[in-house]
């Protein structure tokens, strides 16, 4: 099904009767990605999973933005669809949106956060490092390059030496994934008053484990629970674990 929200197309799947249920995916992923969370609950409440612009079967932005810009628009589906008192799920960058979100606006009732992004990591010395180096070798790779021809040699080279996620990403959403990982949400913690459950992967390394006690740490009303050997993708290494901790999080929201 899709919808339209100021000019762009949103594709979603929406199932199942009860409580209202959103689910928004990390970077990358789309609805697919959702879908083992998803089959958890269809069967119990109302689940709406979205491809957010830009990811799956959603139109792209017409300009690069930023974690509040997609806020923006997944609050005016909310909306659209006529959810109420909602839970919310964000995984990596769908955490940063459901921050947001829960921090602002009244219409969400319990909020789930599994490796939540949000938090600007730590910058040690080993990434200061990294990143002069890169730069260095940026203004190498494209010296003496005619204006025609730069353009070339730094898409090659952001192809070659680039983050997993910088490669695959292009035009406006290459511009997107450098604004929002910029977005520290940390202020916003505070201002969260639902009731929050994190799910992390103790082996996560895209936002390792300590973003999640820190969110602990600053949100109210919330309780972490750490997945044994799981990674980023927490909910699907620990899948069995996942479920059992979300039934017991939602027990009185089940249809009964």
């Amino acid at each position: 099904m899709q919808i339209e929200v100021d000019g762009i197309k949103i594709n979603y799947i929406d199932e199942g009767t009860g409580a209202d249920v959103l689910l928004l995916h990390g970077w990358g992923g789309s609805t697919k990605t959702m879908m083992p969370i998803f089959n958890v609950l269809k069967d119990k409440c109302r689940v709406v999973a979205v491809d957010l612009p830009g990811f799956g079967e959603s139109s792209m932005p017409d300009k690069p933005w930023n974690s509040y810009d997609y806020a923006d628009c997944i609050k005016k589906v909310i909306d659209k669809l006529g959810m109420k008192s909602i839970i919310l799920f964000g995984h990596s960058h769908g955490g940063r949106i459901s921050i947001i979100l829960s921090s602002m606006h009244s219409v969400v009732k319990k909020l789930v956060l599994i490796d939540s992004a949000g938090i600007i990591p730590k910058r040690t010395l080993k990434y200061y490092v990294k990143v002069y180096s890169f730069k260095i070798l940026r203004k190498l790779y494209t010296a003496f390059s005619s204006e025609d021809s730069r353009e070339k040699k730094l898409e090659k080279f952001y192809r070659k030496y680039g983050s997993v996620d910088y490669k695959e990403s292009q035009g406006i959403m290459r511009q997107t994934m450098v604004k929002v990982v910029n977005d520290n949400l940390v202020g916003l913690l505070p201002d969260i008053n639902v009731p929050t459950l994190l799910i992390w992967g103790e082996e996560d390394q895209d936002t390792p484990l300590y973003m999640g006690n820190m969110m602990e740490e600053k949100i109210k009303d919330s309780g972490l629970v750490v997945l044994k050997g799981a990674g980023h993708y927490s909910y699907i290494d620990s899948y069995d674990q996942f479920k059992a901790v979300i039934n017991s999080f939602l027990k009185e929201d089940f249809i009964r």
